[in-house]
């Protein structure tokens, strides 16, 4: 009796500390920010932690994961693996997460895409970490290095036009070679054509020239950037004072963990 019972019971034993090795910490929001719930066994309704239809992000510590639409794991469930996965949004599951188990394996599930190896935010919440809110003392908009911006402008009364020295020069000129040009009729026609031609190339050298002399003058300025890079912020903990730095304004206070670093 002894040797069927021993097989048996170290089979239970292996897949409790299985179980119980297995971890899944759920984010409120994306990228794994906001509140955190951590779950290390069979969770049938989120509701009874306030965290139902909330998760928008998560992290698998260990083991294999069920996540389920609807308490008891009825409706849609995917099977996520460890690693990290910023977004529920590709799984079909943003905000509307309520039950999670580990891994059946006797079960055929849907497999989530490939996660991430590690989280790319380090002031997440660890699974199962304490958090306290720490008083914030001092709040400083930082505001980006200033930007060029270049305008062109033609100053007043000195806008180009055509130039009538130009056009005079260039239309004398253009006649000459007109003249030069065909015979009886067909002469005078090309010294006309020449003249009026050389008006007008005359009259556009003289606009560029204009131009280059400075007619059109091209101007820059530094703006200031009225957009805040980020926000130095101070805050105390125990006595302690510290800085942080944060892409957005904060509140009255900071969620910190018991060593005081930011966390959410």
């Amino acid at each position: 009796m002894n040797a069927i019972l021993k097989p048996i019971l170290a089979a239970v034993a292996v897949a409790c500390a299985g179980q119980a090795a297995a971890q899944v910490t759920f984010y409120e929001h994306k990228a794994f920010r906001g509140r955190a719930f951590t779950a290390d066994r069979q969770v049938n309704n989120f509701e009874r932690y306030g965290f139902n239809d909330t998760a928008s992000s998560l992290v698998v510590e260990r083991g294999r994961w069920e996540v389920c639409e609807e308490r008891r794991f009825e409706g849609r469930c995917v099977i996520v693996r460890r690693g990290s996965y910023d977004s529920l949004e590709s799984l079909g599951l943003q905000n509307s997460i309520t039950s999670v188990r580990p891994m059946n394996p006797n079960r055929d599930y849907s497999e989530a895409p490939e996660p991430q190896e590690q989280p790319n935010y380090a002031w997440r919440q660890r699974p199962n970490e304490r958090v306290f809110e720490a008083p914030v003392t001092s709040s400083r908009a930082v505001l980006g290095a200033p930007e060029q911006r270049c305008w062109t402008e033609v100053r007043a009364g000195e806008r180009p036009e055509l130039n009538t020295a130009g056009g005079v020069i260039g239309g004398v000129l253009g006649g000459i070679l007109g003249h030069q040009v065909g015979k009886g009729s067909g002469r005078t026609a090309a010294t006309i054509a020449g003249a009026v031609g050389g008006g007008a190339v005359g009259a556009n050298v003289d606009r560029l020239r204009d131009r280059e002399s400075g007619r059109e003058i091209r101007r820059c300025e530094n703006v200031a950037n009225a957009q805040p890079q980020y926000y130095d912020v101070t805050y105390t903990f125990r006595g302690v004072e510290h800085r942080v730095q944060t892409a957005t304004p904060p509140g009255r206070t900071i969620s910190v963990n018991r060593e005081g670093q930011p966390r959410g």
